[in-house]
């Protein structure tokens, strides 16, 4: 182990529990051991069990698993009647013992304005005599309910009603009682969820959502009752000695509903700012929590607390020392935490302890790998949320993610064996076989691996002389740098297995290779659109990401999906003027695009000024200008030294599919890494 490492495998105290490193599983909706979305009962999660059983053994100190609602989502029941869940988790908490590790569970009192409401159960609460038939089963007005009337994030026109005094006293109670229940059964300590993020606890907690009269809104120590009725119901129920953590928003980074800040900018806070977070910290340290699991944002800024690839490396590190100084008890920090910087800040006093979520999901192993000096082989989590968080808004639809996606949080896009084990999992081959991949993109890197690791001899043939294909382009910006080590990990994983490469080698299919299997992942072509002058003043999105043409000052880019928002943020950071014309009524109108990443590159648009026409199409481009008709019906001459097209791919597969040949990425259909990845191992274990 590197000795810059060293202070992050140093023991450290909660209360009296001692944690043998500072290395902390951050919760991650999904992961919650007594099951996501799922009707009462004695359900406990196994899929999850295994995935917090294999970081606990690869040298994680603190595991916590996702929320668990102290009410069930469906159904109703309160998490304490469901007494099979925890007999079960008793037995689960001595093999997590027998690792050296402790073991939090997060309860949490609901999500107020914050749920995600998807448009059936909008629908819901839109016709009351459909959500009077439902609510034996799921009850959507109650899963919203806030402090107060108040939009809802994710659908804009349902109004949440306030929680009752009576329904605040049952959620106390029942947080005292699950926790009796888990100490119980041998839980280490209880996380209450959430003074953070902007859910139920948290929107009593900020003046711009609490706008109570009664005993839980108005005055500092009224917004912040309910959280410490909580603790305190805890401890009488627990004793004092019996750990309590708090998750926490240190500042809400907020500006207005659904409009966040931006990394170092100067704005009014309608939330929760430094120097009331100040007095909250030690506040609610005084009513008893004995930790402070934290990081920034709301859903209304929900970047900060979800980064995507755009926001800064360790983005709330600093806030979250500064908070340090306010209060006695051990404070720890998440955030796209890099472990070299946790480890000084760890070794300054500045925290306690590093907590990391989603590249426990792309690498269950990582801790061990970076103990035993293993640095090149963690796979690096990407921060997409294509698989792990991708509730998507655009425009005025409600959050329109899959309903399997809904239910099967926490997966990944490029481990697809996170939460998935029974599905996907390497098995030796008895009949190995020689296979061609054609094209070395990363779908068909991970193909090659998975298909070496099982025992057969696969064969890359790249008519480049790089691997990596189309992502190559996609990792280009500054800010995709974990996009390009997840290339350099691949490219080592072969080179480590021996798979045999050939670049500069372009197959055709009247000649290809001798093999037995075929695997064709030659990706896609991009679109043209039929624009007057598009092809003299035109460029693709790849001739720009790869560096083949260069952008002047002022650049339209046409098409106002990712890969078009992510070349307009390269270029504003580059201190160009980009414009963006698209022709839906939203950026990034994709189904499953996480709202993390997508209401980032929107609130950047918006505070920045970077010109975004919606519902707008390009008439003709020419060599100074482009000429676009606006929603209004106006046509506007947007100065244009460099124009850029961004509207999409179409499959280019070399061959039909047949018994043996088989269609990988987007030579199939046109999709994103979680595709590659997934479809590269449904191959892989097949053959």
């Amino acid at each position: 182990m590197k000795q810059e490492y060293g202070s992050l495998f140093t023991p450290w105290k909660i209360g009296n529990l001692e944690i043998k490193n500072r290395i902390v599983l951050a919760p991650m909706g999904g992961t919650c051991i007594f099951g996501w979305m799922e009707p009462g009962g004695s359900h406990f999660d196994k899929e999850a069990a295994r995935l917090l059983l294999k970081v606990a053994k690869n040298d994680c100190g603190l595991v916590i698993p996702g929320i668990a609602p102290v009410k069930d989502m469906l159904g109703g029941k309160w998490l304490y009647q469901n007494k099979g869940k925890f007999k079960q988790l008793k037995s689960f908490m001595d093999e997590l013992h027998g690792t050296g590790a402790k073991m939090f569970v997060q309860l949490t009192a609901g999500f107020g304005r914050s749920f995600a409401m998807t448009e059936p159960l909008a629908l819901l609460v839109r016709n009351k005599q459909l959500g009077k038939i439902a609510r034996p089963y799921i009850d959507p007005e109650y899963l919203t309910a806030a402090p107060s009337a108040l939009p809802n994030r994710w659908a804009d026109d349902i109004i949440t009603r306030p929680v009752t005094v009576e329904e605040i006293q049952h959620i106390v109670y029942a947080f005292g009682e699950t926790a009796r229940l888990c100490k119980e059964a041998g839980v280490d300590g209880i996380e209450v969820h959430a003074v953070h993020e902007g859910y139920l606890l948290d929107q009593f907690t900020l003046g711009y959502t609490n706008h109570r009269t009664d005993d839980y809104g108005g005055s500092f120590e009224n917004r912040y009752r309910f959280a410490v009725e909580i603790v305190k119901e805890i401890k009488a129920k627990c004793g004092e000695d019996f750990p309590v953590s708090l998750r926490y928003s240190v500042r809400s980074m907020t500006k207005a509903f659904q409009y966040g800040a931006m990394p170092g900018e100067d704005f009014e806070e309608i939330g929760r700012d430094m120097e009331e977070s100040e007095k909250a910290a030690k506040y609610l340290q005084d009513a008893g929590y004995d930790m402070l699991n934290c990081d920034n944002g709301t859903y209304d800024a929900w970047y900060w607390a979800h980064p995507p690839q755009y926001m800064p490396q360790n983005c709330n590190l600093e806030d979250v020392a500064h908070i340090k100084k306010f209060v006695d008890i051990p404070v720890v920090c998440a955030g796209k935490m890099e472990p070299t910087v946790g480890a000084k800040a760890i070794a300054d006093g500045s925290i306690d302890a590093m907590a990391v979520g989603r590249q426990f999901l792309a690498d269950p192993k990582w801790v061990a790998k970076l103990k035993r000096g293993r640095e090149m082989d963690i796979r690096p989590c990407i921060c997409c949320h294509t698989a792990c968080f991708n509730m998507a808004k655009h425009g005025n639809s409600a959050n329109d993610q899959d309903l399997s996606e809904s239910a099967g949080m926490c997966k990944c896009a490029v481990n697809p064996r996170s939460m998935q084990s029974k599905k996907y999992k390497v098995v030796p081959t008895a009949n190995p076989k020689r296979v061609a991949i054609i094209g070395g993109g990363i779908g068909g890197m991970e193909a090659a691996r998975i298909l070496a690791l099982r025992g057969h001899e696969p064969v890359i043939y790249e008519k480049t002389g790089e691997l990596g294909g189309v992502f190559i382009a996609a990792a280009a910006p500054e800010f995709k740098e974990k996009d390009k080590q997840l290339i350099e990990w691949q490219k080592y994983q072969l080179r480590k297995l021996g798979v045999e490469i050939h670049l500069n080698t372009e197959v055709e299919a009247d000649a290809l290779p001798e093999a037995d299997e075929f695997i064709i992942a030659t990706g896609a072509e991009a679109n043209r659109i039929p624009i007057p002058g598009a092809s003299e003043f035109a460029m693709d999105a790849t001739d720009y990401l790869l560096g083949k043409k260069d952008a002047g000052d002022n650049v339209v880019i046409i098409g106002g999906g990712l890969t078009g928002c992510e070349i307009a943020l390269d270029l504003f950071r580059k201190g160009k003027h980009p414009q963006i014309v698209e022709m839906k009524d939203d950026l990034i109108p994709v189904k499953n695009m996480c709202l993390a990443n997508t209401s980032y590159l929107r609130d950047c648009f918006k505070t920045n000024k970077v010109p975004v026409y919606l519902k707008a199409g390009v008439s003709r481009i020419e060599k100074d200008h482009v000429e676009v008709h606006t929603k209004t019906g106006k046509t506007v001459k947007l100065p244009a030294d460099s124009v850029i097209m961004s509207v999409g791919y179409h499959a280019t597969p070399l061959m039909q599919p047949a018994k043996n040949v088989h269609l990988l990425g987007d030579c199939k259909k046109v999709g994103n890494v979680r595709s590659a990845f997934w479809g590269a191992w449904d191959i892989a274990m097949k053959i």
